[in-house]
């Protein structure tokens, strides 16, 4: 085998890739690589690892030696699949590896909506309590998440996840049918279609991958169907929520907050509508939901052991 990693700086400077060389041998490491970098560095290799680096059929076209691209994600959405399997090209990714983490982080967008954690952090450091004429401050609405209900679309390993801590809140748990999906009953969690779990839920968090099915997933439509005090999360990927929607609602008063790891464009170089500094009770974190150092440990282990199905 001979390998060439092409963005190895997206994982950082503490995992041990140990496992990847013992199975790819010489592996040639890039930090990270520009787009007009790719072909140049990819001739001659019959093995590509990437994260976020788009690899397209001009490259397998031009690189006839190609047999094996390993993803070190779950989104397979920077490679173009098709072109792949029409040039031989095997294509494997990374599954199961972050279930602890992004469910923690989901919990953790969701307890901070739910306690206005950084409104109340913001009014404290702003003075706000010292001038107080009682003991606290009650000025924004805390949501009691035991009772409440958590809806999820998007019930695989991350999915589960976040049911499992869910549950531990009290909440109750409703899944929501993707398109496509078929409604019913998944490990005693009733999966009713979308447009009748929206009404029904005080948290909404999906977990899908983006697809043309799931695009838009959440517009303007849909957020008009949810409570005023509901909150939506998305740790999963950006352009599953129209963004500029979400930030109209959230002005407008129609749910009562979002949190979110992901935008359409990351890093967010032209903008974003969710990056305005008058929309209220959004968080929004740099993609960093996976990124414990556990799990980016777990994804080198899992793609050593893809790649020695191959080698």
């Amino acid at each position: 085998m001979k390998a060439v990693f092409l963005d190895a700086n997206t994982l950082g400077d503490d995992v041990d890739l140990a496992s990847i060389e013992q199975v790819a041998g010489a592996l040639v490491k890039h930090e990270k690589t520009s787009p007009d970098e790719v072909l140049n560095r990819i001739r001659g290799f019959d093995t590509v690892l990437v994260n976020k680096v788009v690899l397209k059929r001009e490259h397998f076209e031009a690189c006839p030696e190609l047999k094996t691209i390993a993803v070190v994600a779950t989104g397979l959405n920077n490679i173009d699949q098709e072109a792949a399997r029409q040039h031989g090209i095997r294509v494997m990714n990374v599954m199961n590896y972050g279930r602890s983490t992004v469910a923690q982080h989901t919990m953790a967008l969701m307890l901070a909506l739910a306690t206005r954690l950084i409104d109340y952090d913001r009014d404290v450091r702003a003075g706000r309590w010292g001038k107080s004429d009682m003991f606290c401050l009650m000025d924004h609405p805390i949501l009691e998440l035991e009772g409440r209900t958590l809806g999820v679309v998007g019930y695989g390993d991350l999915g589960q996840g976040v049911v499992e801590r869910a549950r531990a809140f009290g909440m109750n748990i409703l899944l929501g049918a993707r398109p496509g999906q078929e409604a019913g009953e998944v490990d005693g969690y009733a999966r009713i279609p979308l447009d009748e779990l929206l009404p029904k839920v005080d948290v909404l968090s999906v977990h899908c991958l983006l697809t043309d099915d799931t695009r838009n997933l959440i517009g303007a439509r849909e957020l008009k169907m949810m409570k005023r005090e509901a909150l939506l999360i998305n740790t999963s990927r950006g352009g599953l929520v129209e963004e500029q929607a979400l930030a109209d609602a959230l002005r407008a008063g129609e749910i009562g907050g979002a949190g979110f790891d992901v935008l359409t464009e990351e890093p967010p170089r032209n903008g974003n509508p969710l990056l305005a500094d008058d929309i209220p009770n959004l968080i929004i974190t740099p993609h960093s939901a996976w990124a414990s150092r556990e799990a980016r440990q777990r994804i080198v282990e899992i793609t050593a052991r893809n790649l020695s199905s191959v080698a």
